[in-house]
C-alpha cells in the first residue's frame, strides 16, 4: 500500500462514511452512553456491518471472510474514528480474531470465525493486569491439569468482555511476571464455571470488564500458539491491533481539525472571524503539519502488515507513538479554540478528546512505543 489510498479502497472508504453518517452519527454514541445501555453497541449495527463485509475483511474466504487486506480494513477504521463508533473493532477483529487466525489450530477457527464474520459471534482478549500496557507482565496461571490446565488469575480493561462469546487470555504457564517466556494463549468460554466478568464504563463510552479466573479448566485443543511460547503470538497480535487503532484514531482527530477549522472560519469576536487571528492560523497549520504526517506513518504501518515486511513491529510502534502524540495535541487544540463551549459536554469536540486519551492509552502510550522502537532498531 501506498502513501494514497487505491480506488478501491477510496470506494470503500466513501461507501462507508455514508453508511456510519447515517447509522451512527457522533449523537448516537452520546446516547448510548447516556442511557447505560447494558450492551453499550448495537448489535444490529454490527450485524449490518457485518452483513456489508466490514467484520471479515482480514479473514480468508474459507472461513467465510472476505480475504482482503490492512488497507481495506484501516479505510473503514478510519470513518468509525470519526464517528466515535463504538462497535466491537478492536476487541473482536484486531484483538480476539486476529489470535484465533494467527494461533488457532484449524477446529477453532472453523468453529469461531465464521461467525465472527458473520457478525454473530465477539471475541475480547483479556491480556492487561496493570493500569499500565505491559505485556509480558503476566501473574495469571495456568497450572497442568490431568486434563489440561487450570486458570486462576484477574484481568483488567478486557475491551467488550461483558458481551463476549469467547475470551482469549494470556496466561503464565512457566516462568516469573515480567519474562517474555512462559506465556500460553487460551481461548476460554467466558459461560465456564470460575470465570467472572465485572463491567467497566471506560471515559470515552467504550465498553471494558475485570475478568477474575477461579480454576478455569482449559483443554489442550484450547491453546492457542505453542506452549510456553506465546509471546511471538502476542507480538504479532499487538502489532497488527495497534496499527488498526492507529488508523481509527486518525480518523477521530482528522475529524476533529476539521471541526475546529470551520469553527474557525464561522466564529466572530468584535465582528472579526477568529480565523484571521495570526495566533490561531499559526496553531492550526501546526495541528495540520502534525496529522499529515501521522497519516504517512499509519499508511506506511498499514503497507507493511499487507507487503508482508519484516519492519512491521517498528512501523506498528511508529505508528501507535505518532498517532497518540498527534491526537493529543489536536484534541487538546480543538477544545481551547472553541472556547468555553468546548469545555461542555453538550459540545462534541469534548468527545473526540476523551476518545483520543482512551485510545491513546489502549495497546501502548507514546512513551513506551517509542522505547519499543529504539530498542528494536538496537538504540
Amino acid at each position: 500500500m501506498g502513501l494514497t489510498l487505491s480506488e478501491d479502497q477510496l470506494i470503500l472508504k466513501q461507501t462507508a462514511r455514508s453508511f456510519l453518517e447515517e447509522k451512527s452519527p457522533v449523537q448516537r454514541m452520546r446516547e448510548l452512553r447516556d442511557a447505560e445501555d447494558e450492551t453499550g453497541f448495537s448489535r444490529a449495527l454490527w450485524k449490518e456491518m457485518a452483513e456489508m463485509g466490514w467484520a471479515g475483511i482480514l479473514f480468508p474466504e474459507d472461513l467465510g471472510g472476505a480475504g482482503m487486506g490492512y488497507g481495506e480494513l484501516a479505510a473503514v477504521l478510519e470513518e468509525c474514528g470519526r464517528v466515535l463508533a463504538p462497535e466491537p473493532f478492536v476487541s473482536t477483529i484486531l484483538l480476539g480474531g486476529n489470535a484465533i487466525l494467527l494461533g488457532g489450530n484449524e477446529s477453532l477457527k472453523k468453529e469461531l470465525l465464521p461467525p465472527v464474520c458473520s457478525g454473530d459471534c465477539l471475541l475480547a482478549m483479556a491480556f492487561q493486569e496493570q493500569g499500565r500496557f505491559a505485556p509480558y507482565a503476566v501473574a495469571t496461571r495456568a497450572a497442568r491439569a490431568s486434563d489440561g490446565y487450570r486458570i486462576e488469575g484477574r484481568k483488567q480493561f478486557v475491551l467488550d468482555a461483558h458481551v463476549a462469546d469467547r475470551l482469549v487470555v494470556v496466561a503464565r504457564t512457566a516462568g516469573e511476571p515480567g519474562d517474555r517466556d512462559g506465556l500460553t494463549l487460551f481461548a476460554i468460554d467466558p459461560t465456564e464455571t470460575g470465570v467472572t466478568v465485572r463491567r467497566n464504563a471506560m471515559m470515552d463510552g467504550r465498553n471494558a470488564a475485570d475478568v477474575t479466573f477461579d480454576a478455569v479448566p482449559a483443554a489442550a485443543a484450547q491453546v492457542l500458539g505453542q506452549v510456553d511460547a506465546g509471546a511471538e503470538l502476542l507480538d504479532a497480535v499487538f502489532d497488527r491491533a495497534a496499527i488498526g487503532l492507529s488508523a481509527e484514531m486518525l480518523g477521530t482527530f482528522e475529524e476533529a481539525f476539521e471541526r475546529t477549522l470551520a469553527y474557525l472560519k464561522e466564529r466572530e469576536q468584535f465582528d472579526v472571524k477568529i480565523g484571521t487571528f495570526q495566533a490561531l492560523r499559526h496553531r492550526i497549520v501546526e495541528m495540520f503539519c502534525e496529522l499529515e504526517l501521522a497519516r504517512s506513518v499509519v499508511r506506511d504501518a498499514v503497507g507493511a502488515l499487507d507487503e508482508d515486511r519484516e519492519d512491521v513491529p517498528r512501523m506498528a510502534s511508529a505508528a501507535k507513538a505518532r498517532c497518540s502524540d498527534v491526537s493529543s495535541l489536536i484534541t487538546r487544540e480543538a477544545i481551547q479554540m472553541h472556547g468555553g463551549i468546548g469545555m461542555t459536554d453538550e459540545e462534541e469536540i469534548g468527545l473526540f478528546f476523551k476518545r483520543a486519551k482512551a485510545a491513546e492509552l489502549t495497546l501502548g502510550d507514546a512513551i513506551y512505543h517509542r522505547d519499543r522502537f529504539a530498542s528494536l532498531r538496537g538504540y
